[in-house]
């Protein structure tokens, strides 16, 4: 079975999606006129304006619900999994899908809310409705754009739902094994009771838990970091020689892996930060904003918190204390700095261990659980949300939201006793499934964002707190924004 799932990761994650991701960004980017760094003084600001109501969360809370999916195992587990297979020079191309990656998410982010719907009195928004309001018009098919929407949420549940939870719950029960001789089963109850108690609170319990817990785990998971790379700060120079050495092949070492430091990086650096993936925008519809583009350009800081932040803290802390392993094509290794260390979390520990002691292992066990827990409570709601699109009847809503967070919690208990191989691939081949078809769909139906982009921009240099009119800019098919007719750009 591990075979045949790897084949299929690997027909998914082939390089031609690498180089779509790649493309994506640089051309969102030029687009924008790379908005990440213009408005970069906005999009932090934004990220407390506007307040919950009844009908959605705040642009923090939003944020907070994107960032608990986006900083999870993908942080420790992943950037130690990039490094041993591309070596140094895949945290450069981590950084690199984060930058140009940050412009796809403002894309994504901006359409949803613009086409996003109020559903038993929540906001709901994400591909799914973009997919549907936008492309329907288009292809001059309302039932065939409902049709495509359809499936990118029912790949969205079974993704979020079934495929991706078990590298969270995975990672967490293997850390607590090593740290703390807890066996999977006892940690993997524990996760699903906890996780219980939150997911039947509904999404303003998600997103008051979230905009709590987040900027502690991160903050203090940096501070951490931080602390290491002063200590070795005289390796701090070459280190980075290095990973821009190796990213381009230019580094003796790791030249004839620049392939898979190019792949490795991109890969985890998705799997990390979601921009392109769709999962970001669905918190993004949730959000109570003036405007679409305040949600957009706070999205797309959320890149930059992940990829930019703790991925970087993670890669920092592993290469300056040398606790790794590169790899080769022909399965040896190039460098072999932890013999028979596999692998995953066991990096970040062995490099935060030089510092504390021996109490490595624990507090990034402890780190790991806060960091996958909230991704795991994150992918709930991006399921809960493909729910409340894929049925019509509030009823059959309500019955099948509390089945699918049943399932959940026994896919928690489930996924905490498989291979971690198995649960990286399973998780890879969700990403990139809905990478492929959320990509495709922004390229189709970017306009509106850009219009969005323009008219927030027109009314800023005026001096206004901009407010979205979507008729006065021909954009029609915005539900939740009083207007119910046909696209019209």
């Amino acid at each position: 079975m591990e075979k045949i799932i790897s084949t299929i990761s690997s027909l998914v994650w082939s390089n031609w999606l690498v180089y779509l991701c790649l493309l994506t960004g640089i051309f969102f980017s030029i687009r924008t006129r790379f908005l990440q760094v213009r408005r970069i003084k906005d999009m932090a600001k934004l990220l407390f304006d506007g307040k919950s109501s009844e009908k959605g969360v705040s642009s923090f809370q939003a944020f907070s619900i994107a960032i608990s999916s986006r900083v999870g195992t993908g942080n420790i587990a992943g950037v130690a999994t990039a490094i041993f297979y591309g070596g140094p020079g895949a945290l450069f191309w981590m950084w690199a899908i984060a930058f140009l990656g940050a412009s796809s998410a403002f894309v994504e982010s901006t359409l949803s809310q613009i086409y996003k719907e109020e559903r038993d009195g929540e906001y709901r928004g994400g591909p799914s409705y973009y997919i549907k309001y936008a492309i329907g018009h288009m292809i001059k098919s309302p039932s065939l754009g409902a049709a495509l929407g359809l499936v990118f949420a029912v790949i969205t549940a079974i993704s979020c739902g079934v495929l991706l939870p078990g590298v969270q719950s995975n990672s967490i029960v293997t850390g607590f094994k090593n740290a703390f001789n807890i066996p999977p089963l006892i940690t993997g109850l524990i996760i699903a009771a906890i996780l219980g108690i939150i997911i039947f609170g509904g999404t303003k319990r998600i997103g008051n838990f979230a905009q709590i817990v987040v900027p502690i785990m991160a903050t203090g998971y940096i501070l951490i970091a931080l602390v290491i790379i002063a200590v070795n700060i005289g390796q701090l120079p070459g280190v980075i020689a290095e990973v821009f050495s190796s990213a381009f092949g230019a580094n003796a070492a790791f030249g004839g892996i620049i392939g898979s430091a190019i792949s490795w990086g991109v890969k985890r650096g998705i799997y990390s930060n979601e921009a392109g993936q769709g999962t970001g925008a669905m918190a993004s519809g949730a959000a109570e904003v003036s405007h679409p583009a305040k949600q957009g350009l706070v999205q797309a800081f959320s890149v930059y918190i992940d990829t930019l932040f703790v991925c970087s803290a993670t890669g920092f802390m592993i290469l300056i204390t040398k606790c790794y392993n590169v790899v080769d094509s022909a399965g040896g290794f190039i460098v072999e700095y932890m013999p028979g260390v596999e692998t995953g979390p066991s990096f970040t520990q062995a490099a935060v261990d030089t510092m504390t002691a021996g109490y490595g292992s624990k507090f990034v066990a402890i780190a790991l659980f806060f960091f996958a827990f909230t991704t795991i409570m994150a992918y709930y709601y991006y399921a809960e949300t493909s729910i409340a699109y894929i049925l019509n009847t509030e009823k059959s809503r309500k019955i099948a939201i509390q089945a699918v967070r049943v399932s959940m919690l026994i896919m928690v208990v489930f996924s905490s006793l498989r291979t971690a191989t198995l649960a990286w691939d399973m998780g890879d081949i969700g990403v990139g499934v809905m990478a492929w078809m959320n990509i495709v769909a922004i390229w189709i139906i970017q306009k509106p964002a850009f219009l969005a982009l323009k008219d927030y921009e027109d009314q800023k240099n005026r001096g206004l707190d901009p407010v979205f009119d979507p008729e006065k800019l021909g954009i029609k098919n915005t539900k939740a924004w009083g207007k119910s007719s046909n696209l019209n750009i």
